[in-house]
Order: C-alpha cells, then structure tokens, then sequence
C-alpha cells in the first residue's frame, strides 16, 4: 500500500528452513514485490542487523525505509510516517512512530519525550527505572541512508572500547548494537529525531498467546475497514457472535456458535453444537460435536474429540484504561506456570470428554486424560 516501495528484506538470526521459503515465494508472487531473507551470522542487536546488512538495503538507491520489528501487531501508519516527515524535519529526518501507554506501564517501553509543537524527539530513554514519558516507541521507524552514518559511529566507538578491553573476539562483539539505546538516545535532541504519535491500535507479541489478542484488534479493524472479510448470520449458517472469519474452505456445522474474536483457518472441520470464543483454529483442525473451545489456540490438524473442554486464561490489557497495554507474562510464577492462552501444538489428539485448562500441548500428542496448568511435552 505505501507508493515507491521496491522490495522487503526480513532480517533474522535464525536458520532459515522449508516452511520460511514457502512463505517468502507465495508472499511474492500475492504482493508482486520482491521478498528475501538474510541471515545473521551472530545476533547483532536492532541496530547491528540493518548495518551489517547496509550494502544490501541501500543497492537499489533508496531514498527512505522502513525498519519493523516483528514482535508488534499495528495499523502500520506508514504512508502517514512518510506524510509526517515531509511536514516535520527535513530529507534526512528519521521518524520513530510512538503511541499513548499508562505511566506504570511505559517504563517496560522505550520512552519518548518530545516538543509538543514540532514533533521532534528531545530525550529518549529504554525502559526507564522512573517515569519519564507516557509516549513509548512502537518498534516501527522510518530511516534515510544516514541512519549508517550514526550506527557507523557506534561501531567504531564499540571497536575501540574493545581494543581497550584486548578482547578477543572484538568483531563480533562491536557490531552488537542496539537502536533504542546505543543510537536513539544519541540522537535525541539533535534535531534529526521525529515521533509520529498514532492512535491506531498497536500490542507487542511476547509470548505465543498474545496472538489471541492481536487476532482480537486485527478482527476489530476488519470490522471497520474490510467487513466483508468477517462471517454474518445467514438461514441454515452457524451463529455468529461479534467479529469472526471463516475461511471459506471451512466446513461449520449449523448448530455450531462462533464468536466473538474467532479466527478459523483452511480446511477447518467444526461440528454439531460446538461452541469456539476468543480463539484461533489453525488450517485442517477438528473440532468434533459439542466441544467448547474458549481463549485457544488450536494447531494445524489438531483433533478435539466430542464433549471435551479446552480453556485457557487471557492475560487482556485493563479493559477500562484506554492506554493499557498487554503485560509481558513470564511463563513461570513462584514455580509454577502461570494461568495463560491453552496451546495446542499441530497434530495434538484431545480425547473426548475430557478437560485441558491453561496448558500448553507440544507438537504431535496423543492425550489420554485430562490437564490443568501443565506443559505437556
């Protein structure tokens, strides 16, 4: 959607592998744009990647990119990124996009301070000990080419504090560098700096049941920009209850009650009187008669047998704060896993008539009974 952009790049240090490939070729071929993968040799930081990587982003001429992490769910606002730095700064402005979070919660982010007439980032500090801002940094910037300029100095300020050390694997260790910390906060007041502040909706993804909630705020936005995509009540079709998508390859009994934030993949087979809210089903699961299926994530060709009950526990935002924000949940509390989204691996049996709550199921089980508050391995 954004004019002039001429290929994407995904940058990463793991291995890249069948499933990866797959989806970069049918990516391609859908958005008619180049697409590739480049593979860290060691994990560099934010900063480190893209500038390992310089020759590669800047060997089409670019004027402009865009740098997204990938653990966030959002709008993207970038054609309004672009706009906003046309207006604010000049040709060699880098813009970071920042949202509104509540004052205890943005010390877990990068925290922006900025003039309230132009826009433009004054302080910058990640994860403060103290408040210092209720503005906090998305992960979703806007660079030019001279960002390398900046990172470049870091690299070599990290080159001789290495010399110093006498380190010696001193390469590898100067190219760590980090865009929140390392470069961010040095540029902040400088005037290169901008924030563009949405109101969109954005969540980071930190852990695997996260995804029902950015399921939940991508739904929403269907409601509002591409109803079509969501299912209706129709005579003779299941209930539908709130925002729901159905792929239309999916086969969903009449008498089944979907909704709200449900999301059914490919090939999904949903039978008599089953019952699936705030939950992700996964191309060519089955869900068999009267199962209830609530704040799941059901694996690709997963089986849940009839009368089974499969919960898990949402870790929401404070649904009357505007700005709360999705906590980062540690697995383990106190010894013990806390209450979370149930996961189902791909290629889990459930049995029937059997209760799985707040677990997490690996890949390729077959259950016999039932389970709370496990990871079944």
């Amino acid at each position: 959607q954004v004019p002039g952009m001429k290929e994407i790049l995904l940058m990463g240090f793991y291995q890249p592998h069948e499933a990866l490939s797959r989806f970069l070729v049918s990516a391609q071929q859908e958005f008619k744009i180049p697409i590739r993968y480049l593979q860290e040799y060691a994990a560099l930081g934010t900063g480190g990647g893209i500038y390992h990587f310089r020759d590669q982003i800047l060997s089409g001429g670019a004027e402009a990119f865009f740098v997204l992490n990938a653990d966030v769910c959002s709008e993207f606002p970038l054609q309004e990124m672009l706009e906003f730095r046309q207006q604010h700064g000049d040709a060699h402005s880098f813009v970071i996009l920042g949202t509104t979070a509540n004052r205890t919660q943005a010390l877990n982010y990068g925290c922006i301070v900025a003039n309230t007439d132009t826009q433009e980032v004054q302080h910058y500090v990640e994860k403060p000990s103290t408040f210092v801002s209720e503005i906090i940094n998305c992960g979703i910037y806007l660079f030019t080419p001279a960002i390398f300029q900046h990172i470049g100095e870091v690299f070599q300020r990290n080159q001789q504090e290495l010399v110093l050390e006498e380190s010696s694997n001193g390469w590898q260790r100067a190219e760590v560098i980090r865009l929140e910390q390392d470069v961010f906060t040095a540029l902040a007041g400088s005037g290169k700096l901008y924030v563009y502040k949405t109101d969109g909706f954005w969540s980071q993804i930190k852990s695997a049941g996260s995804a029902i909630y950015a399921s939940r705020l991508y739904l929403n936005q269907y409601s509002k920009s591409h109803p079509e995509r969501l299912a209706q009540n129709k005579p003779g079709g299941p209930i539908i209850r709130g925002n729901v998508y159905i792929h239309p390859t999916a086969s969903i009994d009449s008498t089944a009650v979907l909704g709200p934030n449900v999301s059914i993949g490919e090939g999904v087979t949903v039978g008599a009187g089953v019952r699936v809210r705030e939950s992700i089903v996964l191309h060519g699961a089955s869900l068999h008669d009267h199962t209830c299926v609530l704040n799941t994530i059901v694996g690709w060709d997963s089986t849940i047998g009839r009368w089974a009950r499969v919960e898990g526990t949402p870790s929401d935002p404070n649904p009357n704060d505007p700005y709360a924000k999705i906590d980062s949940e540690t697995l383990f509390r106190d010894g013990r896993l806390t209450p979370s989204i149930t996961i189902l691996g791909c290629s889990v049996t459930i049995p029937a008539e059997v209760v799985i709550l707040n677990s997490i199921v690996l890949p390729h089980k077959e259950l016999s009974r039932s389970y709370k508050n496990q990871i079944i391995l």
